[in-house]
Protein backbone atom coordinates (compact mmCIF):
# COMPACT_ATOMS: atom_id res chain seq x y z
CA UNK A 1 0.00 0.00 0.00
CA UNK A 2 2.87 2.32 1.28
CA UNK A 3 4.21 1.99 -2.74
CA UNK A 4 0.99 3.06 -4.45
CA UNK A 5 1.24 6.03 -1.60
CA UNK A 6 4.37 6.88 -2.61
CA UNK A 7 3.54 6.85 -6.16
CA UNK A 8 0.65 8.69 -5.85
CA UNK A 9 2.44 11.60 -4.15
CA UNK A 10 5.38 11.12 -6.84
CA UNK A 11 2.63 12.02 -9.73
CA UNK A 12 0.77 14.49 -8.12
CA UNK A 13 4.35 16.47 -7.75
CA UNK A 14 5.74 15.53 -11.31
CA UNK A 15 2.25 16.40 -12.87
CA UNK A 16 2.92 19.77 -10.78
CA UNK A 17 6.13 20.36 -12.43
CA UNK A 18 4.50 19.79 -15.73
CA UNK A 19 2.74 22.58 -15.03
CA UNK A 20 5.06 24.20 -14.14
CA UNK A 21 4.34 24.94 -10.48
CA UNK A 22 6.80 23.06 -9.26
CA UNK A 23 10.60 23.81 -10.34
CA UNK A 24 13.29 21.16 -11.25
CA UNK A 25 15.05 21.88 -8.00
CA UNK A 26 12.05 21.75 -5.98
CA UNK A 27 11.24 18.55 -7.28
CA UNK A 28 14.33 16.89 -6.42
CA UNK A 29 14.10 18.17 -3.16
CA UNK A 30 10.97 16.19 -2.64
CA UNK A 31 11.70 13.26 -4.45
CA UNK A 32 12.97 10.98 -1.69
CA UNK A 33 10.86 8.19 -0.13
CA UNK A 34 10.28 8.86 3.22
CA UNK A 35 9.35 12.80 1.84
CA UNK A 36 6.63 10.94 -0.25
CA UNK A 37 5.40 9.10 2.87
CA UNK A 38 5.09 12.25 5.05
CA UNK A 39 3.12 14.34 2.20
CA UNK A 40 1.24 11.46 2.27
CA UNK A 41 0.32 11.14 5.54
CA UNK A 42 -1.17 15.10 4.98
CA UNK A 43 -3.07 14.57 2.35
CA UNK A 44 -6.39 13.53 3.90
CA UNK A 45 -9.65 13.80 2.63
CA UNK A 46 -10.46 12.32 -0.95
CA UNK A 47 -11.29 14.47 -4.09
CA UNK A 48 -14.98 12.70 -4.34
CA UNK A 49 -15.51 14.17 -0.67
CA UNK A 50 -14.93 17.73 -1.62
CA UNK A 51 -18.37 19.77 -2.99
CA UNK A 52 -16.76 22.86 -2.68
CA UNK A 53 -16.48 24.64 -6.55
CA UNK A 54 -13.28 26.07 -4.57
CA UNK A 55 -11.32 25.49 -1.58
CA UNK A 56 -8.81 27.25 0.38
CA UNK A 57 -6.56 24.90 2.37
CA UNK A 58 -5.17 26.90 5.60
CA UNK A 59 -2.10 24.84 6.43
CA UNK A 60 -0.54 25.02 9.96
CA UNK A 61 2.70 23.95 11.37
CA UNK A 62 3.08 24.96 15.28
CA UNK A 63 6.41 24.32 17.28
CA UNK A 64 6.50 21.03 19.35
CA UNK A 65 10.11 21.80 20.07
CA UNK A 66 11.28 21.79 24.35
CA UNK A 67 11.79 25.06 24.31
CA UNK A 68 7.90 26.02 23.86
CA UNK A 69 7.85 24.33 26.86
CA UNK A 70 10.70 25.75 28.49
CA UNK A 71 9.12 29.50 27.82
CA UNK A 72 6.04 28.67 29.63
CA UNK A 73 4.46 29.08 25.83
CA UNK A 74 2.60 26.46 25.82
CA UNK A 75 -0.89 27.22 26.18
CA UNK A 76 0.01 30.46 23.77
CA UNK A 77 0.61 28.20 20.99
CA UNK A 78 -2.19 26.06 21.66
CA UNK A 79 -4.61 28.34 22.26
CA UNK A 80 -3.51 30.45 19.18
CA UNK A 81 -4.02 27.22 16.70
CA UNK A 82 -7.50 27.42 18.18
CA UNK A 83 -8.22 30.44 17.63
CA UNK A 84 -7.17 30.38 13.74
CA UNK A 85 -9.54 27.47 13.23
CA UNK A 86 -12.46 29.15 15.25
CA UNK A 87 -12.21 32.59 12.94
CA UNK A 88 -11.86 30.43 9.77
CA UNK A 89 -14.74 28.57 11.50
CA UNK A 90 -17.03 31.92 11.26
CA UNK A 91 -16.58 32.66 8.55
CA UNK A 92 -18.81 32.90 5.40
CA UNK A 93 -16.52 30.24 3.04
CA UNK A 94 -16.00 28.17 6.18
CA UNK A 95 -17.39 25.37 4.39
CA UNK A 96 -14.76 25.70 1.57
CA UNK A 97 -11.66 25.20 3.82
CA UNK A 98 -9.66 22.26 4.37
CA UNK A 99 -7.58 22.39 6.78
CA UNK A 100 -4.26 20.20 8.02
CA UNK A 101 -2.41 20.59 11.03
CA UNK A 102 1.44 19.14 10.71
CA UNK A 103 3.34 19.58 13.97
CA UNK A 104 6.67 21.12 13.46
CA UNK A 105 8.37 17.49 14.16
CA UNK A 106 6.44 15.65 11.68
CA UNK A 107 3.58 14.62 13.71
CA UNK A 108 0.29 15.19 11.55
CA UNK A 109 -2.30 16.31 14.63
CA UNK A 110 -5.24 15.92 11.34
CA UNK A 111 -4.42 15.46 7.62
CA UNK A 112 -6.44 17.70 5.27
CA UNK A 113 -10.38 17.78 6.40
CA UNK A 114 -13.66 19.74 6.18
CA UNK A 115 -13.43 22.64 8.56
CA UNK A 116 -15.67 21.56 10.98
CA UNK A 117 -13.91 18.02 11.43
CA UNK A 118 -10.52 20.14 12.55
CA UNK A 119 -9.09 19.11 15.77
CA UNK A 120 -8.09 21.18 18.48
CA UNK A 121 -4.74 21.53 19.80
CA UNK A 122 -5.00 19.62 24.00
CA UNK A 123 -2.91 19.00 26.61
CA UNK A 124 -3.46 15.71 25.68
CA UNK A 125 -2.66 15.97 22.09
CA UNK A 126 0.58 18.61 21.89
CA UNK A 127 3.65 18.04 23.91
CA UNK A 128 6.78 20.07 22.80
CA UNK A 129 9.24 18.61 24.14
CA UNK A 130 11.45 17.94 20.82
CA UNK A 131 14.06 19.55 17.94
CA UNK A 132 13.13 21.84 15.67
CA UNK A 133 14.09 20.36 12.29
CA UNK A 134 12.69 23.40 10.46
CA UNK A 135 13.81 23.05 7.03
CA UNK A 136 13.40 19.71 6.72
CA UNK A 137 9.45 19.71 7.63
CA UNK A 138 9.19 23.37 5.87
CA UNK A 139 10.08 21.20 3.39
CA UNK A 140 7.81 18.43 4.07
CA UNK A 141 4.72 20.98 4.73
CA UNK A 142 4.96 23.09 1.85
CA UNK A 143 4.93 19.72 -0.33
CA UNK A 144 1.90 18.27 1.17
CA UNK A 145 0.45 22.03 0.12
CA UNK A 146 1.49 21.77 -3.28
CA UNK A 147 0.42 18.24 -3.81
CA UNK A 148 -3.22 18.57 -2.49
CA UNK A 149 -3.06 21.88 -4.11
CA UNK A 150 -2.52 19.59 -7.26
CA UNK A 151 -4.75 17.04 -6.76
CA UNK A 152 -7.60 19.81 -6.71
CA UNK A 153 -6.88 21.61 -9.70
CA UNK A 154 -6.50 18.70 -11.80
CA UNK A 155 -10.32 17.71 -10.46
CA UNK A 156 -11.22 21.20 -11.65
CA UNK A 157 -11.69 22.71 -8.43
CA UNK A 158 -10.38 26.44 -8.05
CA UNK A 159 -7.76 26.32 -5.05
CA UNK A 160 -5.88 28.89 -3.28
CA UNK A 161 -3.57 28.28 -0.10
CA UNK A 162 -2.62 29.99 3.73
CA UNK A 163 0.25 28.35 5.25
CA UNK A 164 1.55 29.27 8.05
CA UNK A 165 5.15 27.74 10.14
CA UNK A 166 5.73 28.18 14.15
CA UNK A 167 8.60 28.26 15.51
CA UNK A 168 10.33 29.97 18.43
CA UNK A 169 14.20 28.86 17.72
CA UNK A 170 16.43 28.82 14.36
CA UNK A 171 16.48 25.16 12.83
CA UNK A 172 17.83 22.56 15.09
CA UNK A 173 17.97 18.74 14.05
CA UNK A 174 17.55 19.24 9.70
CA UNK A 175 19.27 16.41 8.19
CA UNK A 176 18.55 16.62 4.67
CA UNK A 177 17.12 20.35 3.89
CA UNK A 178 18.54 24.03 3.69
CA UNK A 179 17.06 27.07 3.83
CA UNK A 180 17.68 27.40 -0.26
CA UNK A 181 15.85 24.30 -0.59
CA UNK A 182 12.46 26.26 1.54
CA UNK A 183 13.02 29.05 -0.75
CA UNK A 184 12.82 27.08 -3.86
CA UNK A 185 9.74 25.85 -2.92
CA UNK A 186 8.27 29.08 -1.47
CA UNK A 187 9.41 30.95 -5.16
CA UNK A 188 7.59 28.20 -6.77
CA UNK A 189 4.46 28.77 -4.73
CA UNK A 190 4.06 32.41 -5.07
CA UNK A 191 4.55 32.48 -8.25
CA UNK A 192 1.68 30.91 -8.95
CA UNK A 193 0.06 34.43 -6.91
CA UNK A 194 -2.61 31.55 -4.65
CA UNK A 195 -0.41 30.86 -2.13
CA UNK A 196 0.32 32.26 1.17
CA UNK A 197 3.22 31.19 2.80
CA UNK A 198 3.71 33.25 6.28
CA UNK A 199 5.76 32.27 9.06
CA UNK A 200 5.69 33.08 12.71
CA UNK A 201 9.54 33.74 14.95
CA UNK A 202 8.51 33.92 18.76
CA UNK A 203 11.14 35.51 20.17
CA UNK A 204 13.85 33.24 21.94
CA UNK A 205 16.46 36.64 22.63
CA UNK A 206 18.86 35.43 19.97
CA UNK A 207 17.22 34.18 17.20
CA UNK A 208 16.89 36.83 14.02
CA UNK A 209 13.72 35.18 12.74
CA UNK A 210 13.59 37.76 9.75
CA UNK A 211 16.99 36.67 9.09
CA UNK A 212 16.18 32.75 9.45
CA UNK A 213 12.88 33.24 7.58
CA UNK A 214 14.10 35.46 4.29
CA UNK A 215 16.90 32.77 3.78
CA UNK A 216 13.84 30.48 3.40
CA UNK A 217 11.81 32.56 1.11
CA UNK A 218 8.96 33.91 3.26
CA UNK A 219 8.63 37.26 2.06
CA UNK A 220 9.12 39.95 4.64
CA UNK A 221 5.47 40.97 4.48
CA UNK A 222 4.46 37.62 5.51
CA UNK A 223 6.91 37.23 8.76
CA UNK A 224 5.77 38.25 12.31
CA UNK A 225 7.54 38.36 15.11
CA UNK A 226 5.79 38.39 18.43
CA UNK A 227 7.77 38.20 21.91
CA UNK A 228 7.78 36.05 24.36
CA UNK A 229 4.99 36.31 26.13
CA UNK A 230 1.24 34.90 25.75
CA UNK A 231 -0.75 37.58 25.00
CA UNK A 232 1.64 38.81 22.28
CA UNK A 233 1.59 35.21 20.78
CA UNK A 234 -2.41 35.19 20.80
CA UNK A 235 -2.24 38.92 19.05
CA UNK A 236 -0.49 37.18 16.52
CA UNK A 237 -2.22 34.24 15.79
CA UNK A 238 -4.99 36.96 15.53
CA UNK A 239 -3.30 38.72 13.19
CA UNK A 240 -2.34 35.96 10.79
CA UNK A 241 -6.12 34.51 11.16
CA UNK A 242 -7.83 38.24 10.02
CA UNK A 243 -5.33 37.65 7.03
CA UNK A 244 -6.37 34.36 6.33
CA UNK A 245 -10.32 34.83 6.86
CA UNK A 246 -9.62 37.59 4.30
CA UNK A 247 -8.30 35.26 1.97
CA UNK A 248 -11.04 32.63 1.80
CA UNK A 249 -13.21 35.64 1.27
CA UNK A 250 -11.19 36.06 -2.12
CA UNK A 251 -8.73 39.12 -1.19
CA UNK A 252 -6.15 39.59 -2.67
CA UNK A 253 -3.28 40.46 0.00
CA UNK A 254 0.16 41.52 -0.15
CA UNK A 255 0.66 40.92 3.59
CA UNK A 256 -0.12 41.24 7.39
CA UNK A 257 -2.22 44.22 8.16
CA UNK A 258 -1.87 44.44 11.48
Amino acid sequence: MSNDNDDKVKKLLAEAHGTGALSAKSLATLDVVDVGAQIQAGLGVTIDDVTASEVVLLTMMPDDSQSIAAANNTAAVREGHNFVLDALGRSKQSGEVLAHTRYLNGDVLFPYTALQHAIQMTPANYNPCHGTPLFDQSVVLLGTVVAKAQELAQAGIAVRTVTLIITDGGDYGSTRCRPADVAALVADMLAQENHIVAAMGIDDGSTDFRQVFKAMGIPDRWILTPGNSASEIRRAFQVFSQSAVRATAGAQLGGFSN
